[in-house]
């Protein structure tokens, strides 16, 4: 599976989460420790938030710890709201447009884990795309359709309630269509204004995320793993759970697309 940091803040150069911790998400890319891969080389990519309210984007397909341009724009490029992954492929071909973030106006989305049997059913994911939004879907991952389906549903105006039930149709087709386990995610997402993050699985093994604030930097990080292993102030995000981070305040409540998949 992949791993990836997000943060929300005072600006800071990228590479304070990216590259220069101990555990930083470069080292966590070859050294990962709580996933089922160690190795994260199939791709890369950041959003970051700078002036406009759109997004940079930067994805590339070579293994995060070998690419000096990396490693040159995160020593160089601050911003107060970035996302930064590294891919394990789940499936689907190693291709920029497989790299995550994706992007759409000033959304910005990443996901770590698997739709089972998503390949039985991507034809059906497609289909819940709008036509006002298919120029969007550049890539074939499970998890840029999951984007995609959760701004059809209402992203903009309805963060939490948009992803639950782009969730819910997704569990009813893996359970329809697919194999399990039917849905296994972690996903950080911004609009620009605020970070959103959930972490959520239809078995018990649902995938890592913490999040800790730092006085020093006077903002936060949200990460698969943490990013200092002398730092014990990491909070580890209960299962089934949808976070909101603005400024210092958390908001923590239910994320529960199994009760709407239920019922449909």
């Amino acid at each position: 599976m992949c791993r990836w940091a997000a943060y929300i803040g005072t600006p800071i150069y990228l590479e304070e989460i990216v590259s220069r911790p101990r555990h930083s998400l470069i080292h966590q890319s070859h050294c990962a420790t709580e996933c089922r891969t160690a190795i994260n080389a199939d791709g890369f990519g950041i959003a970051w938030y700078g002036d406009r309210p759109e997004p940079g984007l930067y994805r590339d397909v070579m293994p995060a710890w070998s690419d000096p341009n990396l490693r040159s724009l995160v020593a160089t490029v601050k911003s107060g709201l970035f996302l930064a992954h590294v891919r394990a492929s789940t499936g689907t071909a190693t291709s920029r447009n497989n790299c995550h973030p994706f992007t759409c106006g000033r959304w910005s989305f990443m996901h770590n884990g698997q739709v089972g049997g998503y390949d039985g059913f991507r034809r059906h994911a497609d289909m819940l795309i709008p036509d006002a939004l298919y120029p969007y879907r550049k890539g074939a991952t499970d998890s840029e359709a999951l984007f995609l389906a959760a701004l059809a549903e209402g992203l903009d105006h309805d963060p939490r309630g948009a992803m639950e039930r782009a969730a819910a149709t997704f569990i009813r087709l893996a359970r329809e269509k697919g194999a399990a386990p039917h849905l296994r995610l972690t996903v950080a997402m911004s609009d620009g204004a605020r970070l959103y993050a959930m972490r959520y699985a239809t078995d018990d093994q649902a995938p890592s995320l913490y999040h800790r604030w730092s006085a020093t930097r006077n903002g936060r990080a949200v990460v698969s793993e943490p990013l200092e292993a002398d730092e014990e102030d990491w909070l580890e995000v209960p299962p089934s759970s949808f976070c909101t981070f603005h400024g210092d305040a958390v908001t923590v409540e239910p994320f529960l697309p199994c009760r709407l998949a239920a019922v449909a």
